[in-house]
């Protein structure tokens, strides 16, 4: 497999389990009376835009995308869409990162709107996704060159994922502090929080 497809893969890992989790633990410190950790829950926003939305999606659109439109064209609306959800992205992430600051200001009043936009936002994260590893990688493997895959290989080497290391990789230390933040408050065994009853690795 390639490398780059092993790294979409990967960073795709790393974000639907993170997206996945967060209601769980919201609902289960709501159980036990625990405040929110917002510090965390920014922490993780944080993350989706600066590592999903400005680097991942980037790469896809303005390398990956335009190659397979070459190739396949059968795709192309496929892929249209995918970069609609793409242009989409920067935008809701940041309504998501308000949303959690009025929770965060305005006190409980303003979790409900938080709790279900935050829904919203990961069921379309995991349906772009799932398109993208369905549809897209699939006709890639099987149309682009050794040629094709080395340029994609090194761009999408080229960045470092704090939640998705390559084997042997260290994580960028300026990136060092924020992982931290996020997997100590990410239940085990996605993170280093106690553990929720019935949560996997990859659900």
């Amino acid at each position: 497999m390639p490398l780059a497809v092993r790294i979409i893969h990967a960073e795709h890992d790393a974000l639907a389990a993170m997206l996945r989790t967060l209601p769980l633990l919201l609902a289960a410190q709501r159980q036990a009376g625990a405040p929110p950790d917002f510090a965390a829950l920014r922490a993780m926003l944080f993350y989706v835009d600066e590592f999903p939305e400005r680097l991942h999606h980037k790469k896809e659109s303005e390398l990956l995308f335009p190659r397979l439109r070459a190739l396949a064209p059968d795709l192309r609306e496929t892929l249209d869409d995918l970069d609609v959800d793409h242009g989409q992205g920067e935008r809701a992430i940041r309504e998501l990162q308000h949303t959690l600051l009025a929770w965060e200001q305005m006190g409980e009043p303003r979790r409900e709107k938080f709790e279900r936009q935050l829904g919203v936002y990961t069921a379309r994260y995991l349906r772009h996704m799932r398109r993208e590893e369905t549809e897209i990688l699939p006709r890639a493997t099987a149309v682009f060159s050794a040629a094709d895959w080395a340029e994609l290989d090194e761009a999408f080497g080229s960045h470092r994922d704090p939640l998705a290391p390559r084997a042997g990789q260290s994580v960028d230390e300026a990136y060092a502090p924020l992982r931290q933040r996020i997997l100590s408050a990410l239940p085990a065994p996605l993170g280093w929080g106690p553990a929720l009853p019935g949560l996997t690795a990859r659900p």
